[in-house]
């Protein structure tokens, strides 16, 4: 199903992060679920290597309307011990199942992989095959909180913050240095329009870590990943769920991220972080999965409009979900954003 209004044009999502109006109002979208990108490409994905991935990616995301599709840049990850991926199979994750390090001596016998010696080539086979105007937005494999979690386990994290602080340093300086590393090996690639830096970072009333322990251990990577996008003059967006509002001001003006995303309604919804910190920060999506879920087409119709109607004047917003669309989403109802973007 196409859905494009105009032809793709990576400037408007440009413009989106430096604040200024744009028509029509950029789509923004973290990743959809196959079963979406399906419903947007018109026909089953049946691809055989990454390449034939990011081309039906590339295909659903022109199709739905967007002026760029995201991607990993390659398989680069940080490799679990086998226990602990059979807690990552199921539709939800608990924070508890990490360990595959525990201690000094687990942490130094751990394999820290390099992401120089993963394979990105696809960010340059896929220049053929993307329309023009379009460019690729770059995430990560998670981020610096989520992957020091995902080794170490969420109750373990907090009892080395008191026990070893010390090993909790070294941890989280090997998974965020290889992130900026990471980073720092797809910049330069010309089809790489902007850069997402996604990681979650809280519950729904606080931060995972108290904010002197996100600022001690967390936010100097995310400074530095930002600051890898920046030097090449490439705008990054922060896609973190959870509460943010003790951290908002680390995230602008001290981390320098272009472009905040990932809202929920019973947080702190996206109308409300416009009207406190769209003059400071680009804000994208906002539509709540659970939103999305329980209301009405008409009623996902007349919000977009509002919002619409909110952003228009000052710009620097992009329609689109609080999360990513999901496969239990009907995707009529990501339609009715889309036309209420269309139709203003």
């Amino acid at each position: 199903m196409n859905l494009r209004i105009s032809e793709p044009n990576i400037e408007n999502m440009y413009k989106v992060f430096r604040r200024e109006p744009v028509s029509p109002t950029p789509l923004f979208e973290l990743f959809m679920d196959l079963p979406i990108y399906e419903y947007f490409v018109g026909r089953k994905y049946d691809g055989k290597d990454e390449l034939d991935e990011l081309k039906f990616v590339v295909e659903a995301f022109y199709n739905a309307g967007c002026d760029y599709a995201t991607t990993h840049a390659s398989n680069f990850g940080f490799p679990m011990k086998e226990a602990d991926h059979e807690g990552h199979k199921g539709a939800t994750i608990s924070l508890n199942d990490g360990n595959t390090i525990t201690d000094w001596e687990s942490f130094e016998a751990y394999e820290w992989p390099d992401p120089r010696d993963f394979d990105c080539s696809k960010l340059e086979k896929i220049r053929d095959y993307l329309p023009e105007g379009m460019k690729l937005a770059v995430m990560g494999p998670g981020g610096v909180l989520e992957n020091v979690t995902a080794l170490v386990g969420y109750d373990n994290l907090c009892y080395m913050l008191a026990d070893d602080p010390e090993l909790l340093q070294c941890i989280f300086d090997k998974v965020g240095q290889a992130l900026v590393t990471y980073y720092e090996n797809i910049v330069d690639y010309d089809t790489v329009g902007f850069l997402i830096s996604n990681d979650d970072w809280g519950f729904n009333t606080q931060t995972f870590l108290s904010v002197p322990d996100m600022r001690k251990y967390v936010f100097p990577w995310h400074k530095k990943i930002a600051e890898v996008a920046h030097r090449k003059g490439k705008p990054i967006v922060l896609h973190s769920c959870g509460y943010m509002m003790d951290v908002m001001d680390d995230i602008i003006d001290d981390m320098k991220y272009d472009a905040k995303h990932s809202f929920e309604d019973n947080i702190f919804s996206v109308e409300n972080s416009y009207r406190k910190w769209g003059d400071r920060i680009a804000i994208l999506g906002g539509f709540d999965l659970q939103y999305l879920h329980s209301s009405s087409k008409e009623e996902i119709y007349e919000r977009c409009r509002k919002l619409l109607e909110l952003t228009k004047e000052k710009g620097g917003y992009a329609v689109g979900t609080g999360n990513s669309m999901a496969y239990y989403i009907d995707p009529e109802k990501y339609v009715a954003m889309i036309e209420a973007r269309k139709n203003f």
